[in-house]
């Protein structure tokens, strides 16, 4: 493991594949987004047809059932203000989703209770139990980020979003499929936006005043997510998930369904575990782990640039996918015997 003192070398080069030539390599950077997006939008899909036809069974519910409730919201609640629906509403949202995603994971890592769900993670020997000096450290920078950072941070995304014309109206709300549209081009934006920022804080000159910060847990927790400098959590954490929105002129409504996304994809990916249903937390585990690897959110630009080579030659690959069982990912895919070494090892 490498020390957190270090600073890392993110190598190869920025925006310059390392095997195979341009076309070739840009032809899977098309087909692995495609079969991102694509897989995203089929189980979107799926989930919206079976929701929706049980809604309407119990509850009977009509087609402008959301409509009616998002005219109430604004109308009751924000009073039809643009500001206040934007500001407070973004800022109760994404602050919700953030606490409420990761109150059961913080109660798992300070108390190991319940005790069965520690063999799911990720690094079994680390935050077991956790540095509580440590966490409360994290807890104040992130309540910094939160105040200080986040909230100037949408009160000028909301001068921009009213510039670029973002609807807010019940009326205005968008098709189901327009939102499962927008939905996958956010989460382009997003890992196009993420990825360079993120790597380019990973420059030497950089890491030790910025990112060194949040490199702090190399078996990260899901509440780190957002422990970061200020001036990371602005480039890294905020702008990306807001970009996309903005450039579509979403509603306000669909803006804050992909952030609730955005954060809790964040949070399952720090958490430090690999629970059963949800996605594999293992590829950015190993960034915090070994520093070089992994620096986007979907893998589309890391197969690109050659930035997930040592990520693909390890156990942790083996175990990156959807657990469909009970049986943890470590035990069926163990690491290997003291003395010995896989192929894969042996070919590093």
């Amino acid at each position: 493991m490498r020390s957190s003192e270090e600073s890392p070398v993110a190598t190869p080069v920025v925006g310059q594949p390392v095997v195979g030539d341009k076309p070739t390599k840009l032809l899977e950077l098309v087909k692995k987004t495609a079969w991102i997006v694509g897989s995203a939008l089929i189980v979107f899909a799926a989930v919206r047809n079976s929701v929706i036809w049980h809604m309407q069974r119990f509850w009977g519910a009509s087609a402008d059932f959301w409509v009616r409730h998002w005219e109430s919201l604004y109308i009751n609640w924000f009073l039809e203000n643009n500001a206040a629906l934007f500001i407070l509403g973004t800022l109760i949202v994404t602050n919700g989703v953030f606490v409420l995603g990761n109150s059961f994971l913080v109660f798992l890592d300070l108390t190991g209770k319940p005790a069965f769900l520690l063999r799911y993670k990720v690094q079994e020997d680390q935050n077991v139990p956790m540095d509580r000096k440590k966490f409360r450290r994290a807890v104040i920078q992130i309540l910094f980020n939160i105040i200080v950072v986040s909230t100037p941070f949408i009160v000028f995304m909301y001068k921009a979003y009213e510039w670029r014309g973002v609807p807010y109206r019940g009326d205005d709300l968008p098709t189901f499929q327009w939102v499962l549209f927008e939905i996958g081009f956010c989460s382009v934006v997003e890992e196009f936006t993420f990825y360079y920022s993120h790597r380019m804080l990973h420059h030497p000159r950089l890491y030790k005043h910025i990112h060194k910060i949040h490199h702090e847990w190399t078996a990260p927790i899901g509440f780190i997510s957002i422990y970061a400098h200020p001036i990371e959590h602005v480039l890294s954490n905020l702008f990306p998930p807001m970009l996309g929105p903005f450039l579509l002129g979403s509603h306000i409504g669909t803006a804050w369904l992909w952030f609730s996304v955005a954060l809790l994809s964040t949070t399952v990916a720090h958490s430090g575990y690999h629970f059963p249903l949800l996605p594999s937390p293992e590829a950015h585990d190993f960034h915090h782990l070994k520093f070089t690897n992994n620096f986007g959110v979907l893998g589309i630009l890391d197969r690109f640039h050659g930035t997930d080579l040592q990520f693909r030659a390890s156990k942790q690959y083996e175990r990156h996918s959807l657990l469909l069982g009970l049986t943890p990912m470590s035990q069926q895919f163990p690491d290997n015997k003291k003395g010995q070494k896989g192929k894969k090892e042996l070919s590093e």
